[in-house]
């Protein structure tokens, strides 16, 4: 949790409750459900909270924000992002049933109220959002083809409504089809961590 207070500073009390509740709870249902490798479950904070919070160094979402999380597994990056925008509305979708299941009901244990989920293919979403976010590990294009249908032309933000995702690793030839409506931020400029390295936030614009 320090980890968290250290980049995050000004949480409020309500929030500071919220993350620091994360660990058991994720440690609860992970020992029934596999979300998170076994392995990795003591790095919740660096290596799932944090990471999805890389998403608030790029954009700070304003009030109303409708967003999507496509694939959200557990609920990353869709509930460390609906603690830290308590103002935004967060939408959780996944194709596996069990893993909408803990994401509903730790959003729930947490006292989340801004936070629907969803078990569906993400092709069954029909709603329309100002942003998708994803931790997902599918190539850009594929993603960009899914969720062009549920981006609002509405704009609300500093940056037109689109897909932001969390990605790992050398990105160019992934990028380059959409390289003139893409920006990408590297996650080490605000992170220290090793594992931050050769983490990206991958921002894409969708023109509808």
């Amino acid at each position: 949790m320090d980890i968290i207070l250290k980049y995050f500073p000004d949480l409020t009390e309500t929030q500071k409750e919220q993350f620091g509740a994360l660990y058991d709870l994720y440690t609860d249902w992970n020992s029934k459900i596999n979300v998170i490798s076994r392995k990795d479950i003591t790095n919740l904070y660096e290596h799932h909270v944090l990471h999805s919070l890389g998403i608030a160094k790029f954009i700070q979402f304003k009030p109303g924000t409708r967003i999507m999380d496509l694939g959200t597994g557990g609920g990353f990056p869709g509930i460390p992002l609906a603690i830290l925008f308590p103002d935004s509305t967060f939408h959780l979708v996944d194709s596996i049933g069990k893993k909408v299941r803990v994401a509903t009901e730790i959003a729930n244990a947490i006292g989340l109220k801004n936070v629907t989920t969803r078990h569906c293919r993400a092709e069954e979403e029909k709603q329309m959002f100002d942003f998708v976010v994803s931790r997902a590990v599918m190539p850009l294009t594929d993603l960009l083809k899914i969720i062009r249908k549920n981006i609002s032309k509405e704009q609300h933000n500093a940056f037109p409504n689109g897909l932001v995702c969390l990605k790992g690793g050398e990105l160019e030839k992934e990028v380059f089809p959409v390289k003139h409506q893409t920006m990408v931020t590297e996650l080490k400029d605000f992170f220290s961590e090793e594992f931050f390295e050769t983490k990206k936030v991958v921002y894409v614009t969708v023109n509808n």
